[in-house]
Order: C-alpha cells, then structure tokens, then sequence
C-alpha cells in the first residue's frame, strides 16, 4: 500500500516549496508572488461553483508528478459550501485499485475568488484562486505552495471543447509554464465515493 503522504501528494498535486533564502544582510523586497499577477473570477458565485467537477489537465512542475505521468488515474472532485464563503472539497481517485476520497477546505482568503488551504504540519499552506469558470462547463484553479504555481482545469464532463483547452494552455502559458508540463487525465474510470478505511480527512488538520 503506498503510504498516506504519496496519496495526499497525488490529491493536491503540487509541487514543494524551494529551499529557504540565504543571508540576513540588506533583505530586499519580496519579490511579487505568481499569484498576485492572476486575477481571479469575478463576482464569483460560490453555489454556482457547487457540484461534481472533472480533473481534466493539469500544468505543474511537480517532479512526483512528471516521472509517474504514465499512471495518471482519473480523478473528479465534489465541492460544497459550507458557511457562505468556505469550501468543502472532496477529490476522488484511485490507488492501487482502491477508490479514496481526500477531503479538504478552502478558506476564504482577503480577496474574493481566493482561498487558503492548510495542510497538516507546518508550512503546508496553499493559495487557491479561482481564475476563470462559467459554472456550467469548465473551471480553471490556480494553486500556489511557496513560489511553485500549478494550474488545474476541470470540466462538468471529462471531455471539454477545443475551445476552452486552449483557453488553459493560454492561462498556462501566462504564469510561466509549458505543454511540456502539462499533463491531461483519463477520461473514465472515475470514482464517486470511499468506503470509512479509504478516507483521508485533511479538514481535520
């Protein structure tokens, strides 16, 4: 069984955050995070963003995420809200064959559109944006952990439009990255619910 801390790897699928600044002479400005450049959706409608999404491409530069590309499994997510500005996520995949269910909250965060996501232990913060969404057919998300971005694209169906795939490699392209980092997921196979034993409850962090 492949251990708990390479499935939440796999759910968030981000990459770790580069390794602490050297020196404590003349600290400079910091430099503006990737996120700051991305604007999130606006007016964003939590209830309209509530339901079951599919994970359809993903552009990261997780190394995980690269060397076992050829064992992408097909993954889905349930988003629900839970007090009028925080989300409730679960994602669904498989691992070794077992449908799990990972289990996450995006807390609002200063702006609208942006969320905080904690991990357990320290320095396992995530910024979330939701970038760009119409509701009823496609959603991209921006993920930030330390200066590392990720850009997720998730469909109502596991089959989007030309149109809207290019719309994300575009997004993609814009915070830096490539089609060589970027990643599409099996169109079937999914999973919709976890017995108790395959549960993973992040929310309880």
């Amino acid at each position: 069984m492949v251990a708990l801390g390479t499935l939440l790897l796999f759910g968030l699928l981000l990459t770790a955050p580069p390794g602490l600044g050297q020196g404590r002479r003349r600290r400079a400005p910091p430099p503006q995070s990737p996120l700051e450049k991305v604007a999130a959706q606006e007016e964003l409608s939590l209830p309209q963003l509530a339901g079951m999404w599919f994970l359809v491409s993903m552009a990261s530069r997780c190394s995980y995420l690269s060397e076992h590309s050829h064992r992408l499994e097909a993954t889905a997510m349930t988003v629900s809200v839970l007090d009028g500005q925080s989300l409730a996520i679960s994602t669904f995949r498989k691992l070794d064959g077992m449908c799990w269910e990972i289990r996450q909250c995006y807390l609002p965060a200063q702006a609208h559109g942006r969320f905080l996501l904690k991990g357990r232990g320290h320095g396992s913060k995530v910024d979330v944006v939701v970038g760009e969404t119409d509701y009823s057919s496609y959603a991209i998300l921006y993920y930030q952990k330390g200066r590392s971005i990720s850009v997720k694209l998730y469909g109502r169906t596991s089959r989007l439009s030309d149109a809207v795939v290019d719309k994300f490699e575009q997004r993609v392209r814009a915070v830096g990255l490539s089609e060589d980092v970027t990643y599409y997921f099996p169109v079937y196979g999914f999973c919709d619910s976890a017995d108790e034993f395959h549960i993973l409850d992040e929310m309880k962090a």
